[in-house]
């Protein structure tokens, strides 16, 4: 696992697969853990950095959404605080999320040395802005669904990072699972903390990390494109503009598949209002 953006006080680490990233973020009482993942020896890597600078402090784990590429690393922290969305801690799907986990890990013969499980949440995020003090250092959380029913935006106040687990990437257009009108409606979020709060350094879950705010405006520009491109071209029956899909983010053999998931899980949306 590489290290892909490091100051003194944040780390994002980045998985071979998928681009995934594991950020680790140090304030003087505590180390805060998002995503942990992919493979096990990723896993090890984090806990083994973490361990290294921890000294003592409170250590707490933040899940931005319940994808099971971001969840199963949990009990490699059993000891840590954990912090989700109230919608992921009652999420209907938990046996789904550990089955594709353990489906993962068995197509490629994967073992690990710490148990599989759906993380139990400590402290739930159930509102707009709700803020949380952690050893004098304060945390405020957006409802963010669309990619997923449960997904969080984190902005790290004393740092000015922001969290944005499954959106903004560079390198994905929007995977849509929850609705693409609520993705929409989170986006134009996106705008409003990109506008009113400044962030200094914006982490999405796949691809790249960014201090540039022309980069995050491009980013909410162009996902909010594909959303209006997919819904035009079901409501019309024009062809979407698939080659500069394409040559916008590349990886097309990765990419079409979720890209055709995204077409019918719309097309269905659609078909329901």
């Amino acid at each position: 696992m590489m290290i892909q953006y490091r100051t003194p006080h944040i780390t994002v680490f980045e998985s071979a697969l998928y681009r995934t990233t594991s950020t680790v973020i140090q304030t003087k009482g505590f180390v805060l853990i998002v995503d942990p993942n992919w493979l096990p020896r990723e896993v090890s890597r984090i806990r083994q950095f973490v361990q290294a600078i921890r000294g003592g402090r409170s250590l707490y784990l933040l899940f931005t959404h319940s994808d099971y590429d971001h969840i199963l690393g949990w009990q490699a922290f059993p000891e840590a605080t954990v912090i989700a969305s109230a919608a992921f801690a009652n999420n209907p799907q938990k046996e789904k999320c550990l089955e594709q986990i353990r489906q993962f890990d068995e197509e490629y013969y994967i073992r690990r040395d710490y148990p599989l499980g759906y993380p139990t949440v400590d402290i739930e995020i159930f509102e707009d802005e709700q803020t949380v003090e952690l050893e004098q250092a304060r945390l405020r959380f957006f409802l963010t669904p669309g990619h997923t029913a449960d997904s969080l935006f984190a902005l790290l106040e004393h740092t000015g990072a922001w969290i944005a687990g499954d959106y903004l990437s560079n390198i994905e257009f929007p995977f849509i699972y929850d609705s693409n009108y609520a993705y929409e409606q989170t986006l134009q979020k996106a705008l409003g903390i990109i506008r009113e709060d400044d962030p200094a350094l914006l982490i999405p879950g796949h691809g790249d990390a960014t201090t540039q705010k022309a980069e995050m405006v491009k980013r909410y520009t162009e996902s909010l494109e594909y959303i209006h491109n997919l819904r035009a071209a079901l409501q019309s029956g024009a062809p979407f503009p698939e080659a500069q899909l394409w040559e916008r983010y590349g990886n097309k053999r990765g990419l079409a598949g979720p890209h055709r998931e995204n077409v019918e899980f719309v097309r269905k949306e659609l078909a329901s209002r």
